[in-house]
């Protein structure tokens, strides 16, 4: 279990807590860009692999993965990751915040390269793009307020369910084996642009419970009071994050996963994750 309260006194000692009030979006995907060069009525398609600069599409506020502290510097442990890989890909690097709900539009037309923000690696976005090797183990929980009479999944019978949009969260909650979903109040989830916004409707009590990542949910109940939240014991599975890479661009993916193969065996990925998580949860 990563050591949250370690994370959260170096957040205070940035004075960064304050971002958390601004939207928090969940997990994400990488792509390769397409560069377009016009020829007469030519167009002719750069590989990534032979890219200068790699475009990075992430949500800027995606604590503790990607997000600008107080300084309007961004931050986190996917953006230091990303400098670390493009440093052994020889790649300079522009981060560049998009609408997640339109990662994988961006990627696939050529507006980025890498979708890299806490992706989690699905079986339906293996359809929209390649997947790097996985980095970080994650959970989908499920937290309710601390004196919610919801102790297990099958209480969320008759109760009001949130997630964000366009998330895993979702599609582990769709693809659950009980057909939970269907119980739910109206027979469905109540869906939201982001994470902060679902959780600021539980804490109003518009929300009895909400589904999201454990590794963006522990950060923010730290954060916000650990005393007003609790996370069933149940959750809707395990999950992996990966970068997403354009579909079919199989020589990248083959130099990205060595590039990433060499940041963990060099110990820098481990030092990131000890930064941001107190340990290194590193995938190996």
């Amino acid at each position: 279990m990563m050591n949250f309260k370690k994370l959260i006194k170096k957040i205070a000692t940035l004075g960064i807590i304050g971002v958390l009030g601004t939207s928090i979006i969940a997990c994400g995907g990488i792509n390769s860009q397409a560069t377009n060069e016009s020829n007469g009525n030519k167009t002719e398609t750069k590989g990534t692999l032979e890219k200068k600069e790699l475009i990075i599409g992430l949500d800027d506020t995606f604590v503790p993965m990607g997000f600008k502290d107080e300084n309007g510097e961004l931050v986190g442990f996917d953006v230091e990751l990303a400098k670390a890989v493009c440093e052994k890909l020889d790649k300079e690097y522009k981060f560049q915040a998009i609408d997640w709900s339109m990662k994988e539009t961006e990627l696939n037309s050529g507006n980025i390269d890498l979708i890299w923000n806490g992706y989690s690696i699905s079986d339906e976005r293996k359809e929209k793009v390649e997947f790097s090797k996985p980095y970080l183990d994650n959970k989908q929980i499920i937290v309710t307020l601390a004196d919610s009479s919801i102790n297990k999944k099958a209480d969320l019978e008759g109760k009001k369910v949130g997630a964000q949009n366009q998330s895993t969260a979702v599609d582990a909650v769709k693809a659950d084996k009980s057909n939970i979903i269907e119980k739910f109040d109206g027979g469905d989830l109540v869906t939201f642009e982001n994470n902060n916004d679902a959780l600021m409707d539980l804490e109003a009590g518009r929300l009895d419970a909400i589904v999201v990542d454990e590794i963006l949910a522990r950060y923010y109940i730290e954060a916000r009071g650990s005393e007003k939240y609790k996370i069933l014991d149940e959750n809707f599975g395990d999950e992996q994050y990966g970068v997403g890479i354009r579909k079919g661009d199989t020589e990248f993916v083959e130099a990205f996963n060595k590039a990433l193969d060499e940041v963990v065996a060099d110990g820098t990925a481990g030092e990131i994750s000890k930064k941001w998580f107190g340990e290194d949860i590193v995938v190996k």
